[in-house]
């Protein structure tokens, strides 16, 4: 049997949280929706990719086995019509922006997947599929594909909590559409004048997106029919894509459901607004990973629980970066007292590992285990005191549970800042703050002086909301202040 871990799931599916027990012992599989790389990936996809890293860090760290799987939309209508517009080969736009995504979730921190399986490479599994949804009477065809007929599938609408009277009345059929019912949905189009195409016994054409997931997660994680543990992904994609995925793959298997836990993201708003080129609040993941530091990214989102909707704006990305700093300062204080000197362990103990554990077993609280950490970072002599003044114990225990919530340290870490303002403070203040407050073409510490002394006005007639704005962004670029009866002071950190 696998290990004894009281970790409790949300599931979807029943709208519960649940205790976790894999199907298969001590083996854990888990497929997540991966990206559909027609496009620039922006922050709302690294947020679901980043949690799922870490509930596969945890798993791992609990000791399970892990099977991870993340697959690769390569085919489907945008990246046919962007290489439309711009003369280019689909397949040459699709790995454009799948390079970029890759290069972005490393910066990140999120490890590779076990699988990346690619949607085209498993053409086989799905046109087998498909015919055995038509011989079993799940699908038809018609005049422009092959159709799953939603009828055949009772509990249609299960995991979204819809009936299936309440979809029909919103539903309806495209002009180009030929099926029987406005809630049947695509398995196989037909090939149209110039787009890709692959042979199937029914007509030449390419697979709808969602059997692309059933076949793949089939395929790799459940050949026998029995089920896999997680399927997760944003809370965008329950429906119709999961529901649909749910509805194809369940009739064909031996013993349903088709994952035991299904797991949801919350969304993503940036300054209290969905994400819209149209708003001008959308920004490529590449770009905001240029401007701000890759693992204040990742720490933000362990300071809201994966299934809320989470606002970014960058006062929050501000004060995740003061955060992280206090936690690098603690790592480097640990460092520094543990380097050649290690005392005999009296009481050696894990208290800093116990809550964070228990945090995540709570649904993957990351909040609080966030919270565990950061006590922690700002005290050091506690945790050190409770290994028996074993520094050394100390230091490796916090480095592990910075490095299960995927803030591993390195080397720049330990590098202790300078007593002086980098020649580039100005630049970087103006960054964050734009010319509010600096003076344009002034010297480091000029700039500095005016922002405390800004910031002194702001608390002198209670304004403290922007007094928190300007001491966060501060220590956005590595300033910390500290207020006293003599007056402010600051260091500089990294």
């Amino acid at each position: 049997m696998g290990p004894a871990v009281p970790l409790k799931l949300y599931n979807t599916r029943t709208r519960k949280t649940e205790l976790f027990t894999p199907i298969r012992d001590n083996d854990v599989r888990i497929y997540v929706c991966g990206l559909t790389p027609s496009a620039q990936a922006h922050l709302g996809h690294a947020r679901s990719f980043l949690f799922f890293d870490l509930l596969r860090r945890y798993l791992a760290h609990c000791g399970y086995q892990v099977t991870y799987v993340q697959n690769v939309t390569d085919i489907d209508d945008r990246s046919i019509q962007r290489a439309r517009e711009t003369g280019g080969d689909w397949r040459e736009i699709v790995h454009g922006y799948y390079r970029d995504f890759k290069a972005a979730m490393a910066q990140l921190g999120v490890q590779e997947p076990d699988f990346e399986p690619y949607a085209t490479n498993y053409i086989p599994q799905i046109v087998e599929m498909i015919a055995r949804l038509i011989e079993s009477g799940h699908a038809y065809v018609s005049k422009d594909g092959v159709y799953y007929r939603v009828a055949t599938f009772p509990t249609y609408g299960a995991l979204s909590n819809r009936n299936i009277a309440e979809l029909q009345s919103g539903a309806r059929i495209e002009v180009d559409e030929f099926k029987d019912d406005p809630l049947d949905f695509a398995l196989w189009k037909f090939a149209k004048p110039g787009e890709p195409q692959w042979e199937a016994p029914w007509g030449a054409g390419r697979p709808g997106w969602h059997i692309e997931c059933s076949a793949m997660s089939r395929e790799l994680l459940d050949a026998q029919g029995l089920g896999f543990d997680i399927h997760g992904g944003g809370a965008d994609l329950i429906f119709p894509h999961h529901e649909n995925e749910i509805a194809q793959s369940e009739p064909l298997m031996q013993h349903p459901p088709m994952a035991n836990v299904w797991m949801h993201g919350g969304l993503l708003l940036f300054d209290n607004r969905k994400m819209s080129k149209s708003l001008g609040n959308f920004e490529p993941l590449p770009d905001l990973l240029a401007r701000h530091d890759a693992q204040a990214i990742r720490l933000l989102f362990l300071q809201t629980g994966y299934r809320k909707v989470m606002n970014f704006t960058e006062e929050s990305m501000m004060a995740a970066t003061g955060t992280l700093q206090t936690i690098r300062k603690g790592y480097r204080a640990l460092h520094q007292r543990a380097e050649g000197r290690s005392a005999p362990t009296l009481h050696a103990t894990e208290q800093l590992t116990t809550a964070i554990r228990n945090a995540l077993d709570d649904d993957m609280n990351t909040a609080v285990s966030l919270s565990k950490l950061l006590a922690t970072a700002s005290n050091t002599d506690a945790l050190v005191a409770a290994h028996g003044g074993d520094a050394q114990a100390a230091l490796g225990e916090f480095h592990a549970m910075l490095d299960l919530l995927g803030l591993t340290p390195h080397d720049s870490w330990l590098i202790v800042p300078p007593a002086m303002l980098p020649d580039d403070f100005v630049q970087r203040l103006t960054a964050v703050l734009g010319h509010e407050h600096v003076p344009a073409g002034g010297a480091p510490e000029e700039a500095l002086a005016a922002i405390i002394e800004a910031r002194l006005a702001a608390r002198a007639r209670k304004d403290f909301s922007e007094s928190d704005r300007l001491r966060n962004a501060l220590t956005a670029v590595g300033i910390e202040l500290k207020d006293s009866k003599e007056g402010t002071t600051w260091s500089v950190v990294v």
